[in-house]
């Protein structure tokens, strides 16, 4: 670490040079003695990514900023204070402490967190940004994590975030292909811990998660703008016969969270129709869940297909997901496509024989705004589109 780079001077350049990429910084000459370009490069880059994703971080000119990969890697701040909200107690080891994100955020709920990080340099970083936050409660640790958890007894909560081995390859996703390999040391962590949180990749499928796990008590799926996040798994040795499973979706402006034991789908029925006076699109952790029956007969909402994961009333009803005002439907041939061509309009493909990218390359349809086509298959197998207004929430 050169502190010299949280000096005045140096931060006010490097805040006035935001908008540039690091590589442009990189390559020039330093102004400053005491600091390469590199070093440069680096803390102006973190700033950049810090902006959107880390707003208290960005906000603090006593920051010190990781190399890019392990900020890319990092809890967005809003996901990591999501998770602080499902812990509590007196102790936590955040066994994969990186960056610290999370720890921040953990040392508001919890009396004493734990920080271990492998890497020297990263986990000295998080060390000097504790102290910016007075994080007094938050005592770091250049170690291994689940063997610091696991020399501890009586421990509250584990935390484990694990990165992906770089030899692992394929798309399917697999527990066992990261590390630390958690379902190898789930048993011993619930020997010395009370609970254990494992945060994974949103491209893990929930039905592998749940095999290659144990004593899944909670899933929670975690959406910001509508897309999905993070998958977090509460692993507890008690009630963990029905896990329940927590679909969130955060925006600025609101939070929509919906809790279903894991077992309702298989038991829910969904009803049929063409497409009537409204449109519903389900947020993204609703389709991750897959709870498509549930959304059906729960919001009593028709399906518009099988497999086409869209829903229509003729009532307005406050649907988990984007709502929209149907204004027109038409077959899927040449003299509809003749009126929609070259319109500025939005473009979803859901169930449909084409993609969005080939949908508008084909009949020049340009980025609206409010106006919405759904390119889809109804419940005769037919592709139709529906032409639509996006409903504000």
């Amino acid at each position: 670490m050169n502190l010299e780079v949280l000096k005045s001077d140096i931060q006010a350049f490097l805040n006035t040079n935001l908008s540039k990429k690091g590589t442009s910084i990189a390559l020039k000459k330093s102004p400053f003695l005491k600091v390469s370009s590199q070093e440069l490069a680096q803390q102006l880059v973190g700033k950049q990514k810090a902006k959107n994703k880390l707003p208290s971080w960005f906000n603090n000119n006593s920051i010190y900023y990781p190399p890019s990969l392990n900020l890319e890697q990092t809890s967005s701040e809003k996901t990591a204070n999501y998770k602080a909200g499902l812990v509590s107690g007196t102790t936590l080891v955040d066994s994969t402490g990186g960056f610290g994100i999370d720890s921040v955020a953990f040392s508001k709920k919890v009396t004493t967190v734990f920080h271990c990080e492998l890497n020297t340099e990263l986990q000295q970083i998080a060390a000097h940004n504790f102290s910016i936050f007075s994080c007094n409660n938050i005592e770091s640790n250049n170690c291994n994590g689940i063997e610091f958890a696991l020399n501890h007894s009586n421990v509250d909560w584990v935390y484990i975030d694990p990165s992906r081995r770089n030899e692992a390859k394929g798309k399917v996703f697999f527990l066992e292909d990261c590390l630390p390999n958690v379902p190898v040391v789930v048993d011993e962590l619930l020997d010395v811990a009370t609970s254990v949180l494992v945060k994974t990749a949103p491209i893990l499928d929930i039905s592998i998660g749940l095999r290659e796990l144990k004593y899944v008590k909670e899933i929670h799926i975690v959406a910001v703008n509508n897309e999905v996040k993070e998958l977090l798994w509460v692993l507890n040795k008690s009630n963990t016969s029905n896990p329940s499973i927590h679909m969130v979706t955060m925006y600025d402006a609101f939070e929509n969270n919906l809790m279903v034991k894991l077992g309702v789908e298989q038991m829910s029925s969904a009803d049929f129709s063409d497409p009537l006076k409204y449109l519903y699109e389900p947020y993204a952790p609703l389709m991750k869940a897959g709870m498509f029956n549930w959304l059906s007969e729960a919001f009593k909402a028709k399906k518009i297909h099988s497999q086409t994961h869209l829903y229509t009333t003729n009532e307005f009803i406050d649907f988990p997901g984007r709502k929209f005002e149907i204004l027109a439907v038409y077959p899927f041939n040449k003299s509809a496509m003749r009126l929609l061509v070259k319109s500025k309009t939005n473009v979803v493909s859901k169930n449909f024989k084409m993609s969005v990218a080939e949908i508008r390359k084909k009949y020049k349809l340009q980025e609206g705004l409010e106006q919405y086509l759904f390119f889809v298959t109804d419940a005769t197998n037919k592709p139709i589109v529906i032409e639509c207004k996006k409903i504000s929430n």
